[in-house]
């Protein structure tokens, strides 16, 4: 699915970025292209869409430039036990640094997303890079 901008009623083109929803209706439609056996094991994973990473998430991963990242696992991956207290295991993609992305590289948006789920959701898994390649061709043929 490539991502195509609706024109307004007079068929100009929308003057502001894709939102919030529109992020997370890709990343849903991305979700959901994945082989039944991955499906099987998300129905306790949460979907976030924010601006930005939080300062204290960006300071723990040592990273200075908010636009730097663009997503985030966390939670236990499958097959490690949770244990009181645990929150559900959550995806969190970062809006304004996909925006940029998808700005800077020309990369559809649904592709990009596409992308940075695949790899948020490996991590879930505990897929290697490799894996995680696989996985994606596997969700955008």
């Amino acid at each position: 699915m490539l991502y195509v901008c609706p024109m307004d009623d007079a068929g100009q083109p929308p003057r502001f970025a894709p939102s919030r929803e529109d992020i997370q209706a890709l990343a849903l439609n991305a979700l959901s292209r994945l082989p039944d056996p991955f499906r099987a094991h998300l129905s306790n994973v949460v979907l976030f869409v924010e601006e930005f990473a939080d300062s204290q998430v960006l300071k723990d991963m040592e990273i200075d430039d908010p636009f730097g990242l663009t997503g985030l696992y966390s939670g236990r991956p499958v097959g490690e036990a949770a244990q009181t207290g645990d929150l559900p295991p959550s995806i969190h993609l970062f809006r304004r640094p996909l925006l940029d992305e998808w700005v800077e590289t020309g990369v559809p948006l649904d592709m990009l997303i596409t992308h940075v789920v695949v790899h948020e959701i490996g991590h879930h898994f505990g897929l290697s890079d490799l894996d995680m390649h696989v996985l994606e061709d596997m969700v955008t043929l």
